[in-house]
C-alpha cells in the first residue's frame, strides 16, 4: 500500500475531529427537537433516498473507485459538521444582520450550506489532491456530501413538520406525509445536484493547466451552487406555482444535464484510461496483455471471478489490488502526459508498481496459466 503522508494524516486527524464534534453537537439538537417515537421515524423516513442515491453515485465511480474511507468521510461530513456549521452560521449571522425568514431561506441558507459543504471538497483539493483525479471524482464527493446533509436536514425538517411548528405542512401523520413526498421522494437529488457545481469546479480545477482556471473554477462551481440552492428556496416563498415552475424548468433540466455529464465522464475514462496504460506499456511498466482486464468492467469481474474459481478469497484479494494498482497507475500517468500530476507523482507512481510487480506473479487472467503456488 503506499506510504501514509503527513497531509493524508492531517487531513484525517482534522475531519474526523470534526465529524465527532458535529454528531454530538447534531444529537443534542436532534434530542431537543422533539420525542425519541417522532425523531425515530423521522429518522427512517429521511433514510428512504439514501440507499438509492448512494449506489447511483458508486455506480458512477466504478472504473476508478474512491477509498470507502473517503466517501464515508464525505457522507459523515455532510451529515454531521456541515448540518452544524449551517445551522450555528446561519442563526448566528440572522441574531446579528437581522434577516427576515425569506431572506434567510432565499439568501443566507443557500450561501452557508453550499459554504460548508464544499468546505470538505477544499480540504480534499489541500490536502488529498492526489486523489481527485478529475471532474467525475468531484461530482461524487460532493454528492456523497449532499446525501448525508439532507439526510440530517431531512430528519429536522420531518420532526418540525409532524409538530406542525414548520409553518406550511398542517402537523401530524398529514405534515410528515407531505413534507416526505416532496423532501424524499420528489427532490432528494436537491442538495447533492447544488453541491455538484462546487465538486465540478474542484474537478475543473485539478485538470486543467491555466493557472487563473484552477482558481477561477472552484469560485464559479461555488457560486453556481449557491445561485440554484437559492433559486430552489426562493421558489418556495411564492407558492406552489413558483416551486413547480423552477421544479420543472430549472431543477429538472439541471439533474438531466449533471447526469448526462456524469455518464459521458463515466465513458470517456475507458478511453483515457486504455490509452494511458498503453503509453505505460510501451515504457514497460505493464503487460500490455493486462490493459482489456483492468479497463472493461465486465473483464475485470470475469478475472475476479477466475481468481475465485483457481485460489479462493486469497487469489481474488490479489487480482483486486493488481488490478486497482494498475488503475491507479493508468490515471496518474494520464495526468502526467497532460502536464497535471501531483507533486509527488514520483513516489506515487513507485508505490504503485511495487504493488503491481509484487502481485503480477501470483495471479493469471482466464486463458493464461494459473502461477504455481
Amino acid at each position: 500500500m503506499p506510504t501514509p503522508r503527513r497531509d493524508s494524516l492531517a487531513f484525517t486527524v482534522v475531519v474526523t475531529v470534526l465529524v465527532a464534534v458535529g454528531a454530538l453537537a447534531m444529537l443534542a439538537i436532534l434530542a431537543l427537537s422533539g420525542a425519541p417515537r417522532i425523531m425515530f421515524l423521522a429518522t427512517l423516513l429521511a433514510a428512504v433516498p439514501v440507499g438509492p442515491l448512494v449506489a447511483s453515485y458508486l455506480w458512477l465511480d466504478r472504473y476508478e473507485p474512491e477509498p470507502k474511507r473517503l466517501l464515508a468521510y464525505a457522507l459523515l461530513w455532510g451529515a454531521f459538521v456541515a448540518t452544524v456549521a449551517a445551522i450555528l452560521v446561519g442563526g448566528v449571522g440572522g441574531m446579528v444582520v437581522g434577516f427576515t425568514d425569506n431572506q434567510s431561506l432565499a439568501i443566507v441558507a443557500p450561501v452557508t450550506e453550499e459554504a460548508s459543504k464544499g468546505l470538505f471538497l477544499l480540504l480534499l483539493l489541500w490536502w488529498r489532491r492526489a486523489e481527485l483525479d478529475g471532474i467525475l471524482d468531484g461530482i461524487v464527493y460532493a454528492g456523497m456530501v449532499g446525501i448525508g446533509f439532507a439526510f440530517t436536514e431531512n430528519i429536522l425538517y420531518l420532526a418540525a413538520a409532524y409538530d406542525g411548528t414548520d409553518g406550511q405542512a398542517p402537523g401530524g401523520i398529514a405534515g410528515v406525509t407531505t413534507l416526505f413526498v416532496i423532501r424524499c421522494l420528489l427532490s432528494p437529488f436537491a442538495h447533492p445536484l447544488f453541491t455538484t457545481f462546487t465538486g465540478i469546479g474542484i474537478g475543473i480545477a485539478v485538470t486543467t493547466r491555466t493557472p487563473t482556471l484552477r482558481w477561477l473554477a472552484p469560485i464559479g462551481g461555488y457560486c453556481l451552487a449557491v445561485l440554484a440552492h437559492g433559486l430552489w428556496n426562493g421558489s418556495t416563498i411564492f407558492g406552489v406555482a413558483s416551486f413547480a415552475g423552477v421544479y420543472l424548468v430549472l431543477m429538472l433540466p439541471a439533474l438531466v444535464g449533471v447526469i448526462w455529464l456524469g455518464v459521458w465522464m463515466r465513458r470517456s475514462e475507458r478511453t483515457m484510461l486504455t490509452a494511458a496504460l498503453q503509453d505505460a506499456s510501451h515504457r514497460g511498466l505493464i503487460p500490455a496483455t493486462d490493459i482489456g482486464w483492468v479497463v472493461d468492467l465486465r473483464a475485470r469481474r470475469a478475472a475476479r471471478q477466475h481468481a475465485q474459481q483457481y485460489g479462493g478469497p486469497g487469489a481474488v484479494a490479489a487480482m483486486k489490488d493488481y488490478q486497482q494498482a494498475a488503475i491507479e497507475l493508468g490515471f496518474l500517468h494520464h495526468r502526467l502526459l497532460r502536464g497535471t500530476a501531483p507533486a509527488d507523482y514520483q513516489l506515487r507512481g513507485q508505490d504503485y508498481l511495487a504493488r503491481i510487480n509484487a502481485v503480477r506473479p501470483s495471479i493469471a487472467f482466464p486463458g493464461q496459466v494459473v502461477p504455481t503456488r
